[in-house]
């Protein structure tokens, strides 16, 4: 068995075809983020990747609908969103495929 620090990680992701990583992988992504109430991403687009966003605990709103723990969030290529904080919020991110530089801020 190998042990490793999520902390040692780049913003929680730890499979991909980044580095550092537990996993290399150009076909998946996944990462577990976690953010304080009040964080904001803007509203961005995916290119190529696809991404599940599943809530751990939280609230968060994604172009003005609110998501709860439970919520898994399918974001297909091409559709943007943006991601507000409402509580401090845990979340696993997964993408398919691993590109790098595939967030396009608008």
């Amino acid at each position: 068995m190998e042990v490793f620090k999520l902390s040692d990680m780049v913003k929680g992701w730890f499979v991909g075809s980044f580095e550092p990583n537990v996993l290399h992988s150009p076909d998946w992504e996944v990462g577990i983020k976690y953010y304080k109430a009040g964080d904001y991403e803007p509203k961005h687009v995916h290119k190529v990747a696809v991404e599940l966003t599943a809530i751990v605990y939280g609230r968060v709103l994604m172009n003005d609908t609110e998501y709860k723990a439970g919520d898994i969030v399918k974001i297909n290529p091409g559709v943007a969103t943006d991601f507000r904080v409402l509580e401090d919020t845990c979340t696993v991110v997964v993408k398919n495929p691993s590109v790098t530089n595939d967030k396009y801020v608008l």
